[in-house]
């Protein structure tokens, strides 16, 4: 074992800013306000080895299925966009009455465990020891946890009026974050395929 506080402090304040729990408050409360049932132990649990899995076997099983993670984000990207536009015209596109209610799907992907955090997982391997990665995963994934859990309590403190603004600013907010994340990686998959065009580009 190589612990090294340094190191899990500094991994752990980029996934924090990279998963933005905080940040996905509104979108929770929107969900549970549509008859979504959150369990956050269920959901904390499958983000947990999710990202975990990935940190040690990202690349070799996205290389299993063809798959990038460009593409992962542009399918993340599309569903975000889906939760974003529910949230500002107020009307239900994606159903939630399955018995993991929302738990699974979106909130502990693509919300915790999404392209963003796979991209960084793959991205701090190269700087930092995994266990100190893994840790940062699980500090993280604590404090997921204790907001979930308490989001009754923040929609007591909102009130119905708060919580409609928040729906309605957070929504316009996921829509443009949800569309620069496809535009960003459709980029990419562009360049990928045509790299012709990229030369052009730079040298018209």
């Amino acid at each position: 074992m190589n612990l090294n506080f340094l190191e899990i402090v500094s991994a752990s304040m980029v996934l924090f800013a990279v998963i933005d729990i905080i940040g996905s408050i509104p979108i929770i409360l929107d969900l549970k306000k549509k008859g979504g049932r959150i369990e956050a132990l269920k959901a904390t649990l499958v983000a947990l080895i999710v990202l975990i899995i990935f940190t040690f076997l990202g690349e070799k099983l996205l290389g299993i299925f063809g798959v990038d993670i460009s593409s992962f984000a542009i399918a993340g990207s599309i569903i975000l966009f889906i939760m974003g536009a529910e949230m500002v015209m107020g009307i239900e596109i994606i159903k939630y009455d399955g018995p993991s209610g929302v738990s699974i799907v979106p909130i502990a992907f693509p919300l915790v465990a999404g392209a963003g955090s796979f991209t960084t997982v793959l991205a701090l391997r190269a700087e930092y020891a995994v266990e100190n990665i893994v840790a940062a995963i699980i500090l993280n994934l604590a404090f997921v946890y204790m907001v979930l859990k308490s989001t009754n309590l923040v929609e007591r403190v909102l009130g119905d009026g708060g919580i409609h603004i928040l729906r309605k600013v957070f929504g316009i907010i996921l829509l443009a974050i949800s569309v620069k994340l496809f535009m960003t990686n459709i980029a990419i998959q562009i360049h990928t395929l045509f790299p012709f065009l990229k030369e052009a580009i730079q040298h018209p």
